[in-house]
């Protein structure tokens, strides 16, 4: 570890601002817990034509999104912490490897956070969020920055309680404690953080790395990505490889394809120059993190449709995979389209004419096999990507305008 000797994590002025190794080792970690989220989903769902019926589909994509979340808490807690401190500094690669363990137990522990690991997944979570205040508010010293890690660690040991006391409910009342966790954290960071006495901060004050920060989301938007391949890959190789599993296999490709190509499409590739022009980096930077939460939902929506069509290409549809075979597509498409606002301060029309077409689609689409939903979702996509080439040629890069 290097930078032991400072006095303050605190990152240097004109510092390189890439992602260091670690952060890229640790980011390897949630190509492993998507799969596992992937893996509980299809337990929700049923690999059964049949087998889906009654609330049983909800109550279980819910629980599923609220493992997701946790998950995707801890990652932005991280970004954004070595986004605002010296990564480099030996706290911070303490922080980072702690946070590292941590998501690996979450994600060995998420198949079975409701039944039997719901207390490693829970213990996991808590020691991770409630040590990077604890050892930021060691190593910031007598930094004006230790007020804030003060109000974060208290905030985690009170919503903590909630994590470790849902863990010996049963799984209704695990899923509320900790929904209710999750959300006190969401507000908390809304609001600055406020604790009684020692008072709140507004994102506008916070000092941030805007290009290291955007580079960290362009790399778990590919983390997700990649992880749809992964799970269209282990799909295709375990079974017979028939024509319509074939087709099934290529349809998904094709997609993956699709949606890097949308997401890359010159916002992609300049978020880290949007940042770094707006006249409130912090608050874009938020803004970013909602944004590519909707888009990393709606990718692990669709790669869960992935290996829905490949396993049942041609069987009578439940609704339930309809869902999110095209509404995995249709949350992506509404990330980006709120992406593209973040960065040019307007929205292309192709974006929620597709996202339209998909639901309006949908109820024709519960009536066809798997494949041919699957089909229609990535004609629709190419008809954006499409859309998207054919505005760009010939004319110079659009630059960055955010509105913020």
């Amino acid at each position: 570890m290097t930078g032991g000797d400072q006095a303050a994590p605190l990152r240097p002025t004109g510092s390189a601002q890439r992602a260091t190794f670690l952060e890229l080792f640790f980011d390897l970690v949630f190509v492993f817990a998507l799969t596992r989220i992937s893996f509980r989903a299809f337990e929700d769902l049923s690999l059964e034509p049949g087998g889906t019926s009654g609330w049983s589909p909800v109550t279980g994509g819910v629980k599923t999104l609220l493992l997701l979340l946790a998950l995707w808490t801890i990652w932005q807690g991280v970004a954004w912490t070595t986004s605002r401190y010296d990564p480099h500094h030996g706290w911070l690669q303490l922080v980072v490897i702690i946070a590292l363990f941590g998501s690996m137990v979450m994600g060995v522990a998420i198949p079975r956070a409701f039944t039997s690991a719901g207390l490693t997944f829970a213990v996991a979570y808590v020691v991770t969020q409630v040590f990077r205040p604890g050892l930021l508010l060691v190593a910031l010293r007598s930094h004006e920055y230790r007020r804030l890690k003060l109000r974060m660690l208290l905030t985690y040991c009170a919503t903590g309680v909630l994590w470790l006391v849902g863990a010996f409910l049963p799984p209704t009342a695990r899923g509320v404690c900790w929904a209710l966790a999750l959300l006190a954290e969401y507000l908390a960071v809304r609001f600055g953080w406020p604790v009684p006495g020692l008072g709140r901060s507004t994102a506008s004050r916070w000092d941030v790395a805007g290009e290291h920060l955007a580079e960290r989301y362009q790399q778990f938007f590919l983390v997700a990505l990649g992880e749809t391949i992964l799970v269209s890959g282990l799909a295709y190789s375990t079974g017979p490889f028939d024509p319509a599993r074939t087709g099934a296999f290529a349809v998904a490709l094709v997609t993956s394809v699709l949606l890097w190509r949308i997401y890359v499409q010159r916002a992609g590739q300049i978020l880290a120059d949007a940042v770094v022009r707006s006249r409130h980096p912090s608050e874009t930077g938020r803004s970013a993190a909602d944004t590519h939460l909707v888009m990393v939902v709606g990718l692990v929506g669709t790669a869960i449709g992935y290996e829905l069509t490949i396993e049942h290409p041609l069987a009578a549809p439940e609704a339930a995979w309809v869902v999110l075979v095209v509404g995995g597509p249709v949350l992506f498409l509404l990330g980006r389209a709120r992406f593209e606002y973040e960065v040019f301060g307007r929205v292309s029309p192709s974006r929620w004419i597709a996202a339209a077409a998909l639901v309006l689609l949908f109820p024709l689409l519960l009536h066809v096999a798997p494949l041919v939903s699957a089909t229609v979702a990535a004609v629709v996509l190419g008809m954006v990507a499409a859309a998207d080439a054919h505005r760009a040629r010939g004319h110079p890069p659009e630059p960055a305008a955010p509105p913020l």
